[in-house]
């Protein structure tokens, strides 16, 4: 009875880490007596913000087993040994402090960017990550935009991440399908501060973000820059070799003028160009006429531009129409691809995050050179 317990809790995922708590030496004795259970769980660390869930799930699986009524569970805390281990077991015998994304890694990255702000790069760029999630992969989000960080409001994120000694544990946006691992600057610093750092304290934050969080595999790695181009722009460029950018401009002339001159700079640091995105493309009436609010063919003149600069042909993912529940979506940390599949942006969103699962990983082992 106790290794029937023990392999229905195979089924109970710990929220941050997404594997099996049996996998990760959570579990300790498990007493029965009669149609009753105690179970001893181990948390990684005191306090642990997913204990209550933990807690529901594993009396729920383990009420599954035949002849189980009454379950308990008894909360402790591993031992500094056990931490050691689990750490150790996360690592998948990397090195302290390693950057799990250099030029050996098997993850697509994508640094996704525009050339100024207000053209919705980072509402774009998490409904991406959850699009991606919904169908299937695994996902992690870094909100590299330290100064105006706002991925966790577009997820309605509120934790804060596990520590278990040197190892931050990202909290996890789960949606039907999947989930996406976040991590922003944002769940680190008091509501309402800002963050005053010059360059080097910026390149620190950014890789600690990539050696100090336990990513786990990925299939997908989304970054979302800051407008422009900085430190932030030129470190991620050579922290992460394999990454490819996106550009998000809308169909204004002088917004998409900006978008490529950005880009541009991202060419010169080595990164290819994996395509363009148009948001705000158009606002659909209600007789079904479209009115273009901003203009037209913003991201398609981006696209050539950048295809002339590059060599190669750039081009033009998809068009995001205006939405107000992209829009609302964004304001209650409801990704419009996930609370309305129907939305014409959420369809537009969803069709990019296809494209994107389609491109080929490219490894390469190269240092970065500026030539500006």
């Amino acid at each position: 009875m106790q290794e029937a317990i023990r392999r229905a809790l195979d089924s109970v995922l710990d929220p941050e880490l997404r594997r099996p708590i049996t996998e990760l030496g959570m579990v300790g004795d498990i007493e029965v007596a009669g149609s009753s259970a105690i179970i001893n769980l181990k948390l990684t660390i005191v306090g642990c913000p997913a204990a209550a869930r933990i807690e529901r799930e594993t009396v729920a699986a383990a009420k599954d087993v035949d002849g189980i009524e009454n379950v308990s569970v008894v909360l402790g805390v591993m031992t500094q040994a056990e931490r050691d281990e689990l750490k150790e077991k996360l690592r998948g015998g990397r090195p302290v402090r390693s950057n799990p994304f250099d030029a050996d890694t098997y993850t697509r990255i994508y640094l996704v960017g525009s050339g100024k702000g207000g053209v919705g790069k980072s509402s774009v760029t998490a409904n991406l990550a959850v699009a991606l999630a919904m169908q299937g992969h695994k996902v992690g989000l870094i909100d590299a935009d330290i100064f105006g960080f706002s991925i966790p409001g577009q997820l309605g994120l509120t934790d804060k991440p596990t520590k278990v000694d040197d190892l931050i544990l990202p909290p996890v946006f789960e949606v039907e399908g999947g989930a996406v691992k976040v991590i922003s600057i944002g769940m680190f610093v008091e509501e309402g501060k800002a963050v005053a750092w010059r360059g080097p304290m910026l390149h620190r934050a950014i890789q600690q973000f990539l050696t100090d969080v336990h990513w786990g595999d990925l299939d997908f790695l989304l970054v979302d820059l800051p407008p422009g181009t900085g430190d932030v722009a030129i470190s991620l460029g050579q922290l992460l070799p394999t990454a490819k950018s996106i550009v998000v401009t809308t169909p204004q002339p002088a917004a998409a003028d900006i978008a490529a001159r950005t880009a541009a700079v991202g060419l010169q640091t080595g990164q290819r160009i994996l395509g363009v995105i148009e948001n705000m493309s158009w606002l659909e009436n209600a007789d079904g006429s479209r009115t273009e609010l901003f203009g037209a063919g913003g991201g398609a003149a981006v696209a050539k531009q950048l295809s002339e600069l590059a060599g190669v042909d750039v081009p033009l993912l998809g068009q995001i129409a205006m939405s107000q529940a992209l829009r609302e979506g964004s304001d209650q940390g409801l990704p419009v691809v996930a609370a309305h599949p129907a939305d014409l942006a959420a369809k537009a969103i969803s069709k990019i995050a296809e494209t994107i699962a389609a491109d080929k990983l490219e490894r390469a082992s190269r240092s970065l050179k500026l030539n500006l």
